[in-house]
């Protein structure tokens, strides 16, 4: 194999786009003698793999950049994925491409196109194609997904710290007009505000529906075994106790009574 092809292929997981080989001297005649030889696989009418075998998460994301051709690059949850967001993962890959570009479908990925300026969208990082991070969670919540799962989403993007609420609301303006912005808007104001789930913003949502004094969150307090951990929300009464609220999993809800010393038992515990 030829040294630039073969540094190519290690650079992209070992899958290759026709058009690169073309670009490296080897014409579409050669790839398909590799491909009948069984040394090489078609995966779709444009990209093919230097190995047979079935292919891997990252080697998906590189079919679906390759058959769309230069202006792609993965988007989505895909991207999200890439970036390190752990929870949200999907069996299909995520592709945002250029609204002009046509091309034949592929199973297993989803083309999402857009009108956007691809300088603006790309991750500078080198390696795959790959949509910012805020940028690719924005407009899968805005475009793609119920109301609830893009709340969810971004505000797990701040909690596991691969981006701020601060970057969220300027990638907002910059992908100006974009569906749902003003409600994004809102939960950015909320992130700020220590909510780190749609569960957490609940709470401040029943809070003001019931004039019930909002919390404070993610109070530092030292458990049991003497470990740091932050509560969700804490409310500290006149007589100087503290109740504290836990939120777990989208939907258990525990309540409990504590001195302002951190001492107390849990009072309730029930799902909601």
């Amino acid at each position: 194999m030829d040294e630039g092809i073969r540094s190519l292929a290690s650079a992209q997981s070992g899958v290759l786009a026709r058009r690169q080989l073309t670009a490296l001297g080897m014409n579409w005649n050669a790839v398909d003698r590799q491909v009948r030889s069984g040394r090489w696989a078609e995966r779709t009418p444009r990209v093919v793999s230097i190995f047979s075998g079935p292919l891997g998460e990252e080697q998906r994301r590189w079919v679906g950049v390759l058959h769309a051709g230069p202006r792609s690059m993965l988007g989505g949850l895909t991207a999200g994925a890439r970036s390190g967001l752990v929870g949200w993962s999907r069996s299909d890959v995520t592709v945002i491409v250029d609204d002009e570009l046509s091309f034949e479908e592929v199973p297993g990925v989803r083309f999402f196109r857009s009108r956007r300026p691809f300088e603006v969208l790309r991750d500078p990082r080198p390696g795959i194609p790959c949509c910012r991070l805020e940028h690719a969670l924005l407009l899968w919540g805005g475009y793609d997904a119920p109301l609830r799962p893009a709340y969810g989403v971004l505000a797990a993007s701040v909690q596991q710290r691969l981006t701020t609420a601060a970057r969220l609301g300027r990638a907002i303006v910059q992908l100006k007009p974009l569906r749902r912005a003003k409600a994004f808007r809102g939960l950015v104001k909320d992130i700020e505000g220590g909510v780190h789930s749609g569960a957490e913003r609940d709470v401040g949502r029943l809070c003001r529906e019931f004039a019930i004094p909002l919390p404070v969150r993610q109070v530092p307090r030292l458990d049991s075994e003497g470990k740091r951990r932050w509560t969700d929300c804490e409310w500290v009464r006149a007589d100087g106790t503290v109740v504290v609220l836990a939120v777990e999993n989208s939907a258990v809800v525990c309540l409990r009574d504590r001195n302002s010393d951190g001492s107390g038992t849990r009072r309730e515990a029930r799902r909601v």
